[in-house]
């Protein structure tokens, strides 16, 4: 689950699956929930069958009501169709008056020459089949589909020979911060914190900068505290942090309380120092140690539960591959 939650963080991959599921949703609401009506046709629409019983209804219709402007337009309304129907009447007449189907045909000629009466006019788009055009239209998203994911196949495969299956930092930072268990500080005598929290860097975090708030259990704020990078060494991607800033904010004090946990290597260097100390008092980070700011009203204990150095090119102990520290905070006068 956290490796689909990582996958879907990737712009390109998101972009695709939300593109899919786009298309998937609009093609369910087009045709399903709301549907397309065909309304307003025309017989050029029908069968050829049908085509042409329309034209014998509408000869008979003028046989009876003689009204010449009501039988042109029904001819127009065959379209293309209209000639080869006629045809077709003539040669079977069923029972018709041939008669009454040689003066229609007269009258067409007349009202639209017997050039348009004989010639075959080419079929609007408008007037395609719904089907087809309801065909054409699936088999174009289809198509589009597939595509789409054929690009998701193949951007998933690309991912993971680059090594996009091994878990994110954030995603080993969360799975040891759960392991990890917290101090029972009533089993050690002490009342229990107002809160308690567990937090983990791993290298690769750059953007690493955790913050909570600071609540009584009937809501009331009362301040907020987190950890963060404060210094990292030499250069490239990732970043080699060797410095941690822990910070207490209370709302009844004007001054944050600061502490800057620094790496052994850091620690005794005289140009990180210079640097640091305008940030706060410096701590050298020691596994099991204890750092404990102190503001008007709180108290905040953070604990290094589990300390590694990163490895390589950069002086021994300079940097951090894992901290996991555990802050509790308290009323200052318990």
């Amino acid at each position: 689950m956290q490796f689909l939650i990582a996958f879907l963080k990737k712009p390109p991959f998101s972009t695709i699956i939300f593109l899919v599921i786009g298309f998937a949703l609009g093609i369910v609401y087009a045709w399903v929930v709301n549907p397309p009506q065909f309304v307003d046709a025309t017989p050029l629409n029908l069968r050829a069958d049908l085509q042409e019983d329309y034209l014998r209804m509408t000869i008979d219709s003028y046989r009876l009501n003689q009204d010449p402007n009501l039988a042109v337009q029904r001819w127009e309304n065959l379209g293309a169709a209209a000639a080869p129907a006629f045809t077709s009447v003539q040669q079977d007449l069923k029972g018709a008056d041939p008669a009454v189907i040689n003066a229609y045909g007269l009258l067409v000629q007349q009202v639209l020459g017997a050039q348009e009466s004989s010639q075959t006019v080419e079929s609007p788009s408008s007037g395609r089949s719904p089907l087809l055009r309801f065909i054409v239209t699936a088999a174009g998203i289809f198509a589009l589909l597939l595509i789409l994911v054929a690009g998701v196949i193949y951007g998933r495969r690309l991912f993971a020979r680059r090594g996009g299956d091994s878990p994110s930092p954030v995603m080993q930072s969360t799975k040891i911060t759960k392991q990890s268990a917290r101090t029972n500080f009533e089993n050690l005598g002490l009342a229990p914190p107002i809160t308690q929290t567990m937090t983990t860097y791993v290298a690769g975090d750059d953007l690493y900068d955790e913050s909570f708030s600071i609540d009584t259990q009937a809501g009331e704020f009362l301040g907020e505290y987190g950890v963060g990078v404060s210094e990292s060494i030499g250069v490239g991607d990732p970043k080699k942090v060797t410095a941690l800033e822990i910070w207490l904010f209370d709302k009844n004090d004007i001054k944050t309380a600061t502490k800057v946990v620094m790496s052994e290597h850091a620690y005794n260097d005289a140009a990180i120092r210079s640097r640091l100390e305008p940030k706060g008092e410096l701590i050298l980070v020691e596994h099991q140690g204890q750092i404990l700011l102190e503001t008007a009203t709180l108290q905040l204990l953070a604990t290094v539960v589990d300390l590694e150095y990163g490895s390589g090119a950069m002086p021994q102990n300079s940097f951090f591959e894992r901290v996991t520290l555990e802050l509790a905070i308290w009323p200052k006068n318990t």
